[in-house]
């Protein structure tokens, strides 16, 4: 296939990140689904059918924007999203709960949230802001 020719899978591909209005950074695409989960009220807040992308920079007030650049920030959310907040109590696993200091400090954390995502008993998709799984944002061993 030449370059000039482009697939909705390719234009999906392309559009999985966006840079945040505010911070430039790249961010990845988040289901609405999640980001109801998350919000202060979502019952108030009307989400156009619009693709929406997560931000995990931790000096952006940033925390969800669509390709139409409407912003929710982190007032506007619910849950203190660990990505973003610099303390050690941060939640990096919302699942189980698990936070930066506990994930540094005791090895049995990471490997029960690694049992439980093997046997599929997480709940990422909605409990964790991005949406993704979080066994990525654990610290590396020490």
């Amino acid at each position: 296939m030449s370059d000039c020719c482009s697939t909705e899978e390719q234009e999906n591909k392309k559009k999985s990140k966006l840079e945040c209005p505010k911070c430039e950074e790249k961010c990845i695409l988040v289901s609405t689904k999640t980001i109801l989960h998350h919000l202060v009220e979502p019952w108030t807040k009307v989400l156009p059918d619009e693709r929406y992308y997560f931000c995990r920079n931790s000096k952006c007030e940033v925390v969800y924007f669509s390709e139409e650049q409407n912003v929710i920030t982190t007032s506007e959310v619910r849950t203190d999203i660990g990505l973003k907040n610099n303390s050690e109590n941060g939640l990096i696993c919302f699942c189980f709960g698990v936070d930066k200091a506990e994930a540094l400090n005791n090895p049995k954390a990471k490997k029960f949230v690694v049992k439980m995502t093997k046997e599929s008993v997480c709940s990422c998709d909605t409990t964790n802001p991005s949406g993704r799984c979080c066994l990525g944002d654990f610290p590396k061993s020490k």
